[in-house]
């Protein structure tokens, strides 16, 4: 067996009690991988078709991969997969910190948990055991005080901590899994399975330590990586502020979603960009296991006299622009505030953010009064209102309740002509990044199996005329050689889409980070990561074959989509995006080419090999993938 993986499996029967174990042979790991694509493997073995997302029959999958634990940036990764109770779809969601390569290190590579507990649990995996403990007395506490609690009651303050908090168990839609109090599987709703299932958490302990087979080039890989950092103006940046740091430029290209996504700048995008929270509010800076990067910010500050504390680490670009700018938000210490609420209460805040920016606008417009909002007076640029939502939202109390299921479903609620301001796909909220100035993301966001996602797919500066010679010579080893002409979309744009997916599928696959690890601007590209895939296995993996293990995941989520009922039908935009964006900056004026978006679609299906008919795979590529075993 690989020295690099435990070769152990967990399956853990919540109705019953039962655990047991499997050990798969090689073969499975190297075909599948691990983190996303392993998981969903499970899923589509073990779940039964049309299975409730809040109900017994959802599978949860938490998987960590080949890389995980070996000393090198970027590799502390993991992946919870489940049917996702926001969009009825398959649910795929990934963390960093400390977590996984400890999940790694307590002896299993994965977990499959199925069935319902009838009382609050949580898991402990140890040195290869595992146990049930009683969870009835953290039910109902929010993150930093549960994990208190969990390491007093174990006699340990270095286990790791995997929890839901309140918002999980009250079963919001939108519910994040979280540990280290602030790294999240943030979205499609993965908290609000594990608070259907009432398992509280999943608490690792282990000192396994995991060998590369050729650590001589992990080594040397990890001291480039390091050095690299300064002569990379885009990890440099991470270093420096953070995801933060990309707020300025989002704004200059007219990407900064702004009032729910009615405008591409926010005139008061310097209040809030990466060097302003650094000069403000920066406590410290955080990292993952092993990773030199440290892109995690850590702030102090207070709101109105609320403190915002360091244990909850620091808003991400996404928080600041869904707490921020599609909110009319311009004070840090408020959105600071909001990403606290969020982690203590375990909520992403993309679909947090997202969802009240879509409540303000239709109090905006009337749809909605102070007689809805218990009495707030829920306008853009409101601060207060923006965070006692937040908190409702998390409590599912009063407003919050209607808010909890999602935009998509609060507009049915609300009535029909709130549905003009919806910004979602597949009823999940859109992250913080404009198609409008990024053309191919518009594709992806229809496409994409679990919803709109801005880390699916490399994004559009990076194929277009004026990229850095960098990022063109890394994506030439994808067979993309002719960058095209800014705001562009064609079919080769739509070939950089698909094939760039392709990629970053086999990152959440092999549970890289993104940031770290990539095809074009990131620490690393294909050919490192070949050679460190190489290293760590003994395997001679080409860049062909990471693509191939991106393109099995991508037809395994879609696989599963098709058999519940899923076709390119659901593969659409919001309608919002016929009407031209407001303000000012470059993409002032401009529509989404939504009429087009049908054509953009079939070329996509083909590029797949899917049937351009149903937008789903055929059984001819299923079977070329090895994956004749999935039902259509």
């Amino acid at each position: 067996m690989l020295s690099c993986i435990n070769g152990s499996i967990l399956h853990v029967d919540l109705s019953s009690g039962i655990l047991w174990v499997e050990h798969p042979p090689e073969t499975f790991y190297r075909k599948y991988g691990g983190g996303s694509a392993m998981g969903i493997y499970y899923l589509l073995k073990e779940m039964p078709p049309a299975a409730d997302p809040l109900g017994t029959d959802n599978v949860l999958a938490l998987f960590a991969s080949l890389p995980t634990g070996i000393p090198i940036s970027g590799q502390s990764r993991l992946n919870a997969t489940a049917r996702s109770p926001i969009s009825n779809a398959i649910g795929d969601s990934q963390c960093g910190g400390f977590f996984p390569a400890v999940f790694k290190a307590s002896g299993f590579d994965g977990v499959v948990i199925c069935g319902k507990s009838d009382r609050p649990v949580y898991l402990y995996l140890h040195n290869g055991q595992a146990e049930l403990r009683e969870a009835a007395h953290l039910w109902g506490k929010l993150t930093a005080a549960a994990e208190q609690l969990i390491k007093k009651e174990l006699n340990d303050p270095k286990v790791e901590v995997l929890q839901i908090g309140p918002a999980g168990e009250k079963l919001v839609r939108f519910a994040a899994i979280m540990n280290m109090r602030n790294r999240a599987n943030g979205r499609t709703g993965m908290g609000a399975v594990m608070g259907s299932k009432l398992l509280k958490a999943v608490v690792v302990k282990g000192a396994q330590k995991f060998l590369p087979v050729d650590k001589t080039v992990i080594q040397k890989l990890q001291r480039q990586g390091t050095k690299d950092i300064e002569n990379n103006p885009d990890v440099r940046g991470l270093s420096l502020n953070g995801t933060a740091d990309v707020v300025a430029f989002q704004n200059s290209i007219g990407s900064l979603p702004t009032l729910n996504y009615n405008m591409g700048t926010f005139e008061a995008f310097e209040e809030i960009c990466g060097d302003r929270l650094t000069d403000t509010i920066l406590k410290a800076t955080d990292t993952c296991f092993a990773c030199t990067v440290r892109c995690k910010r850590v702030v102090e500050t207070e709101f109105h006299d609320r403190k915002v504390v360091p244990e909850y680490g620091g808003p991400e670009y996404e928080t600041i622009s869904t707490t921020g700018s599609y909110c009319g938000i311009s004070d840090l210490r408020a959105i600071s505030l909001a990403n606290q609420i969020c982690n203590s209460y375990g909520l992403d805040s993309i679909a947090t953010g997202a969802t009240i920016a879509f409540a303000m606008e239709c109090f905006e417009n009337g749809l909605l009064t102070e007689a809805d909002t218990d009495g707030i007076k829920l306008r853009f640029g409101n601060s207060e209102a923006m965070l006692v939502m937040v908190e409702k939202i998390g409590k599912r109390e009063g407003f919050g309740e209607i808010l909890a299921e999602g935009s998509a479903r609060a507009a049915i609620m609300i009535g029909p002509q709130s549905h003009s301001y919806l910004v979602t796909t597949k009823n999940t909220e859109l992250p913080a990044h404009i198609p409008h100035s990024k053309k191919t993301l518009g594709l992806i966001y229809a496409v994409n199996p679990f919803g709109a996602d801005h880390q699916s797919s490399e994004h559009d500066p990076m194929y277009e005329e004026g990229a850095s010679e960098l990022c063109l010579q890394r994506l030439s080893l994808l067979s993309l050689t002719d960058p095209q002409p800014p705001g562009s979309m064609n079919e080769e744009k739509i070939r950089f889409a698909y094939l760039s997916e392709l990629f970053y599928s086999a990152l959440d696959t092999y549970g890289l980070c993104q940031f770290v690890w990539g095809p074009s601007w990131q620490l690393y590209g294909p050919v490192e990561m070949a050679d460190m895939l190489s290293a760590v296995t003994g395997w001679d993996v080409t860049i062909e074959e990471i693509l191939k293990v991106g393109e099995r995941r991508l037809n395994m989520m879609r696989a599963f989509n098709a058999r519940e009922g899923y076709s390119r039908t659901d593969d659409i935009l919001p309608a919002k995006f016929e009407q031209p964006l407001q303000g000012k900056g470059p993409t002032a004026g401009v529509a989404y080419p939504g009429l087009d978006l049908e054509g953009f679609k079939n070329f996509y299906y083909t590029l797949a090999g899917w049937d351009v008919r149903t937008g789903n795979p055929t059984p001819q590529k299923m079977a070329e993938l090895g994956l004749d075993w999935v039902d259509l």
